[in-house]
């Protein structure tokens, strides 16, 4: 059960309607006895419990809404208490030296006038980002569970830059595109796309694009972008041992619901 505490100026605002409340009585008894008004006890806040403070910890973060604290990202759905930004997707770990590559990519931007910031994680996603009510969490990882419990690891590989947008336009990605693999990526979507529409929420993208996004600027810029896409191709396909190739071993699922994340082990290959 959630405790809704009041706040201090809704503690200041009963004191103050009891005040004027009192001064009108006075005004309106002139010559008859008064009617007794009793003045309310001042409201003591009560702390609110490290258990729901663990259960909520975006919820109770009044900065979450600044978009400077997370490099002038807007949220694509509004900030809501008890609404949890969710997620499916299969994790990337690069090598050290894709760090480097990076780097090229951030000065060639910057060379084009273009604010180039490198993702913080690397992943390949499965699903839309929807928005899950607290007490969906346990039954939507539990549903994609049970649904994924045949599916298989594999590996697929990429190495075509493309540039994306997001469908609100306030974000521009430089993505790499999944050229082998895509055929047990749409096996999954069809096993996540279920667990989204057993709970009414949208399901991936009729014709997805699979990609890894290595980084990203602010607002649409994807014409800007593609005007020098070659020259990005060109870092990619010219380093010292060779064209760059993100090769994906794809061993487990991950849904990412708030702050936390639910890892789904793929079964082995037979």
């Amino acid at each position: 059960m959630l405790v809704v505490y009041s706040s201090s100026s809704d503690e200041e605002g009963d004191s103050s309607v009891n005040t004027r409340s009192q001064e009108d009585g006075e005004n309106a008894y002139p010559d008859k006895k008064r009617p007794k008004i009793e003045q309310l006890s001042t409201k003591t806040k009560l702390p609110v419990p490290h258990c729901v403070l663990n259960m909520f910890p975006e919820e109770l973060d009044p900065q979450t809404e600044d978009s400077s604290l997370h490099g002038g990202r807007i949220r694509s759905f509004k900030h809501e208490q008890g609404n949890w930004v969710t997620y499916v997707y299969l994790p990337y770990n690069p090598e050290e030296e894709f760090t480097d590559l990076l780097d090229e990519f951030v000065s060639l931007a910057k060379c084009h006038g273009i604010d180039l910031r490198p993702q913080e994680e690397f992943h390949l996603s499965l699903s839309q980002t929807v928005v899950l009510r607290y007490h969906w969490i346990q039954p939507f990882t539990q549903n994609l569970k049970a649904s994924l419990v045949h599916c298989r690891r594999f590996m697929c590989s990429a190495e075509r830059l493309k540039v994306y947008c997001n469908a609100e336009k306030t974000r521009t990605f430089i993505g790499v595109e999944v050229s082998t693999g895509n055929n047990e990526l749409l096996d999954l979507i069809k096993v996540v796309d279920k667990t989204m529409a057993d709970f009414g929420l949208n399901t991936f993208y009729k014709d997805p694009s699979f990609h890894v996004s290595l980084a990203w600027c602010i607002g649409d810029l994807k014409a800007q972008i593609n005007g020098f896409l070659k020259e990005l191709q060109s870092i990619m396909d010219k380093q010292e041992d060779g064209p760059c190739t993100l090769n994906l071993n794809c061993v487990e699922l991950r849904c990412r619901t708030g702050n936390k994340v639910f890892c789904f082990p793929l079964s082995p290959e037979k």
